[in-house]
């Protein structure tokens, strides 16, 4: 029989008549008093028959001595002997009950294998997540046009109040960041195009490229870029924050279509304005040309006017127009498109949003591109 004790706790083995032992601990087993013991307690050697472990005097325990407890009674159970607690308050025991329970598995994870059929099983599988994408983008455009058409015709009822607000948000609280953007535009074009053409001795055609540049091309490509970036954006968060807060499909469930509440407002909206923004950032380009012409080439105002009037044909003009509705078109259609297809969680939030605003950019210089190659092809060049 040997005793011992460290602080608030202490241990007492006997030996049982059948060959066996009990150890008696008492006190405190918690992890500033149990040091001492947990080493007692792994100095010891199981031996038949089996161990008693008597808990009835134990005041306090903590995760340091159910473990230390537990320990001993799997080295003793470990050896084909038994080991088990007697007199342990509830409390205690199911604390070192709780300890006694496995960790569940842990899973691994396969072997990837050959890496390049890994490859190609991940392009493959982006291919078809493409694909998939491409025909939702295709249902949804559709489901789109329908419900616009009728809705032009007279069969739906189109929401003035949300195309007012939708306008308020899309065109007028963007006329700063347009105009500032195209006024620095013009200047650097103007600034930039005189440095060339001043080596040919030619800067008065500096008007020509500011003119013809702006109208047809920069004022409103850069102008959808900005929309693009602002409001494409704002559509796919707005929309799809309601989707996790499962808004539209309380509007389903009320009867009403979340194409026409949502989607029709906003596409109405933006293509109207990109085309009063357009004209508004070309003007704006179009006058830092003049300050520039008139600061630096000693070009009066009446003069870049009059010459803006001969360089700057109406099919330039008029092709800028047909694009501006077009290219807000596709910037609402893409940012409540990426809108709906949001699932789970704030992050996809971000992660459609991100995507809203880089294809609706990517498929607007893709169209700009096809206009210019188009209306080349008439012999409006």
């Amino acid at each position: 029989m040997g005793s011992g004790g460290h602080y608030g706790s202490s241990i007492s083995w006997q030996d049982t008549g059948d060959g066996g032992a009990r150890v008696v601990l008492s006190g405190r087993l918690t992890i500033d008093d149990v040091a001492t013991l947990a080493d007692e307690l792994a100095a010891v050697q199981p031996r038949a028959p089996g161990l008693s472990v008597d808990l009835s005097a134990a005041t306090a325990i903590d995760t340091a001595g159910a473990w230390a407890i537990n320990s001993l009674i799997n080295r003793w159970n470990d050896a084909g002997h038994t080991a088990q607690v007697q007199g342990a308050a509830p409390d205690i025991d199911r604390l070192i009950r709780a300890l006694t329970v496995p960790p569940p598995p842990v899973k691994r994870r396969a072997d990837r294998g050959n890496p390049v059929l890994a490859r190609l099983e991940q392009i493959g599988r982006a291919v078809v997540h493409q694909a998939d994408n491409a025909g939702g983008f295709l249902a949804f455009l559709g489901q789109t046009l329908v419900v616009l058409a009728l809705t032009l015709i007279g069969r739906r009822r189109l929401r003035w109040h949300a195309v007012a607000h939708q306008g308020e948000a899309i065109g007028v609280n963007a006329l700063g960041i347009v105009g500032l953007l195209l006024f620095l535009v013009g200047l650097v074009v103007a600034q930039q195009g005189a440095v060339q053409l001043r080596q040919f001795g030619a800067e008065v055609f500096t008007v020509n490229l500011i003119g013809r540049a702006t109208t047809r091309e920069l004022g409103i490509l850069l102008t959808a870029i900005m929309v693009a970036g602002r409001s494409g954006s704002a559509f796919a968060a707005q929309i799809g924050s309601m989707k996790l807060n499962q808004e539209i499909d309380a509007l389903r469930t009320i009867g009403l279509d979340p194409i026409e509440v949502l989607v029709v407002p906003r596409v109405i909206a933006c293509s109207l304005m990109l085309l009063g923004l357009a004209f508004y950032g070309g003007m704006c380009a179009l006058i830092a040309g003049g300050l520039f012409a008139w600061s630096e080439l000693a070009m009066p105002p009446a003069s870049y006017i009059t010459r803006l009037q001969e360089v700057i044909l109406v099919s330039d003009f008029a092709i800028g127009m047909i694009k501006a509705p077009v290219f807000g078109f596709i910037i609402a259609i893409m940012g409540c498109f990426h809108g709906f297809q949001v699932t789970g969680n704030a992050e996809s939030v971000g992660s459609r949003t991100t995507q809203a605003v880089v294809e609706a950019i990517f498929v607007v210089i893709v169209f700009d591109a096809f206009f210019a190659f188009f209306f080349s092809a008439l012999g409006y060049n």
